[in-house]
């Protein structure tokens, strides 16, 4: 079977990963770039850079990759989608939820995979925490939190930190768990002087009943990507910037120490860091957009699990205008 003719659109900071991976990737032929601003990182190659989505869908592509500012990505989606080609688009989905379902529903209309890249959910931690949790390592499941914060990225200008970093939190949580959120609470801080929010803290609850806690910002020297889940038999702790897991068992051996039994409601146990393969996280995503497109067992994170995810994070910013708890 031949490979897959690709077109991508926008070769800016992350459009250029896509382009090297999309090179990379088994079954895919990158035929096409379109973006226009050029080519900022030469990574064109021997390829014409074409002006505009039009020009990317006359080149004769079957799938495409969207890395153009989220304010664009409907008018792309929805020409992709009348021209039959399966899309993978860069998160959030959309810039409104109007716009995301659009979105939803010319894909489901069309019978086409369209994809959103929340790429943090291919992160070998994440990948690895996942499937011990499903292997019933942890136990039941009673909370989640993330930290996810650093300095401001100055390629970052239509949106704010709730939708740009948020939703990684929001989409993996969902993913890990399982289980989507069922209501939430949020706060925002606006400390830079820009029209977007810069900082946000989410509290919630799944519907399987999993307390939920998302704390994000873009105000800190210190970068932290870290996810612990904590269930019945310990603590799993996700590091996605260096691809780390490590599980906190809780102790078997008695605590004599009486002070510190007391103030402890578990006794800690042997910590283990697991040793597995750390495989590109954007190549894991597009391996299975691929194997989607062709039909076979895949877990893209499907437009309609980015329009939930683009969902709650419109409640969380909802929530924090508003000072008042939201059910989904």
């Amino acid at each position: 079977m031949s490979d897959l003719r690709v077109g991508l659109l926008g070769v800016g900071m992350m459009g250029r990963h896509h382009a090297r991976v999309l090179r990379e990737v088994d079954g895919f032929d990158l035929v096409a770039i379109a973006d226009p601003g050029g080519d900022p990182h030469g990574v064109a190659g021997d390829l014409d850079v074409l002006p505009d989505i039009d020009a990317l869908i006359a080149a004769g592509i079957d799938v495409a990759v969207v890395a153009v500012p989220t304010v664009f990505h409907e008018d792309a989606a929805l020409k992709l989608a009348a021209a039959g080609v399966h899309t993978l688009v860069e998160k959030p989905i959309a810039h409104s939820l109007e716009a995301g379902q659009r979105m939803v529903d010319a894909f489901r209309d069309a019978g086409l995979v369209g994809a959103v890249g929340h790429i943090e959910r291919f992160n070998p931690a994440l990948q690895e925490l996942r499937r011990r949790i499903e292997a019933g390592e942890l136990g039941a499941l009673y909370q989640v939190q993330t930290r996810r914060q650093g300095p401001f990225p100055a390629r970052i200008s239509d949106v704010g930190v709730g939708k740009d970093l948020a939703s990684h939190d929001v989409d993996l949580t969902a993913w890990v768990v399982q289980s989507e959120y069922e209501m939430l609470f949020a706060q925002t801080a606006h400390k830079s002087g820009r029209e977007h929010e810069d900082m946000i803290a989410i509290t919630g609850r799944t519907r399987s009943g999993v307390i939920v806690n998302n704390l994000v910002n873009w105000l800190s020297p210190l970068k932290e990507r870290l996810t612990v889940v904590t269930g019945e038999k310990g603590a799993f702790v996700a590091d996605t910037a260096t691809g780390d897991l490590t599980f906190y068992a809780n102790g078997t051996i008695p605590l004599e120490w009486e002070s510190v039994s007391s103030f402890r409601g578990v006794s800690e146990g042997h910590m283990t860091r697991y040793a597995f393969a750390k495989r590109e996280p954007l190549r894991v995503e597009h391996e299975n957009f691929r194997d989607a497109v062709l039909g076979k067992p895949s877990d893209v994170v499907t437009m309609a699990q980015g329009q939930r995810t683009l969902l709650v994070v419109e409640k969380a910013l909802e929530a924090a205008c508003s000072n008042t708890v939201l059910h989904l």
